[in-house]
């Protein structure tokens, strides 16, 4: 199993991303959450991973914690939620804000994530109860091992970036207009579409 990638960032567009390792390219999907916090293109990078294969394909999901991959495999443990509803839960709230939800029996803002049916966040917020209890635990005092520039700050790209995070939100099963609406109001002239992809996230829970 692939544990751990670490190369070149070569490619980013949510939430696929592509990393050179001395000549190969592996493409990942990345949750949202970590996307935010890639460097630029052509920076060093270092995500854990992990590993699905299927009759059709073989897929690699990077997390920038071991907590948040933790996370993502008890939630693709749970009845009725595979791998892309799992990368949705995470690309929609950050790994404090879901166990947040769980802790207050949150299934109102749940629900709001496509895909998550009343009965889906029910049983999530029973199932991951008690796992979460021990995954916090681990998670206290952790830092996160990955290459990130001090300075960065993603440059704007107005042509593009209400595009970037329309394709982004749809690429996470949310319906065409929903996304073009939470988009439009969240853009700001100059925004960026990590930020643009982020408000629009924030407006829609």
């Amino acid at each position: 199993m692939i544990g751990r990638i670490a190369g070149t960032l070569i490619e980013k567009q949510a939430p696929e991303i592509l990393i050179d390792v001395q000549g190969v390219g592996y493409e990942l999907q990345v949750p949202l959450t970590c996307f935010y916090e890639l460097p630029e293109l052509n920076e060093s990078v270092a995500l854990f991973t992990h590993f699905v294969v299927r009759e059709d394909a073989q897929l690699l999901y990077g997390f920038t914690t071991k907590q948040e991959r933790a996370l993502f495999r008890l939630l693709i443990k749970t009845n009725g939620v595979g791998p892309k509803l799992a990368l949705t839960i995470l690309s929609g709230m950050t790994a404090s804000e879901f166990v947040d939800c769980v802790s207050r029996d949150d299934v109102a803002t749940l629900v709001k994530l496509p895909g998550v049916g009343k009965k889906t966040a029910e049983r999530l917020l029973v199932e991951m109860k008690d796992k979460l209890k021990s995954l916090m635990e681990a998670s206290q005092g952790s830092e996160r091992e990955f290459v990130l520039k001090s300075d960065y700050a993603p440059k704007p790209d107005v042509n593009t970036a209400e595009e970037d995070a329309i394709a982004a939100l749809l690429s996470l099963g949310y319906k065409p207009a929903q996304a073009s609406k939470s988009v439009s109001a969240a853009y700001q002239e100059g925004v960026d579409s990590e930020t643009l992809i982020k408000a629009a996230l924030k407006s829609m829970l």
